[in-house]
């Protein structure tokens, strides 16, 4: 049996004590937003968790805030700058092949 990938953290939500498994590239995102919008990670997850529709799961709604957040910052200079566009999707990835990160 393969080990999990994912990292389980404890955050505060709510004032309550939860845990999340997400990937670690998951958490590098979620960490990097926090120090952009300069709050704790447990403020970001307790206004996610304020938000997201009752019958979804916290870890699920973190996921798709993640995505929604750089989405929205992905600007044509953004992109550009990030080498998107070239026909190389994966550049500075973590799906990136070896031979192209050279």
């Amino acid at each position: 049996m393969k080990p999990s990938t994912l990292v389980s953290r404890n955050v505060t939500v709510a004032g309550h004590r939860t845990s999340c498994r997400l990937e670690p590239f998951m958490w590098d995102a979620l960490y990097d937003i926090c120090r952009r919008e300069r709050i704790t990670i447990h403020t970001l997850c307790t206004q996610i968790n304020e938000r997201k529709e009752p019958a979804t799961s916290l870890t699920a709604a973190i996921r798709v805030f993640a995505l929604a957040y750089f989405r929205a910052a992905a600007t044509e200079e953004g992109h550009a700058r990030a080498s998107h566009g070239q026909g190389e999707p994966f550049h500075q990835t973590p799906f990136e092949t070896p031979d192209a990160a050279e």
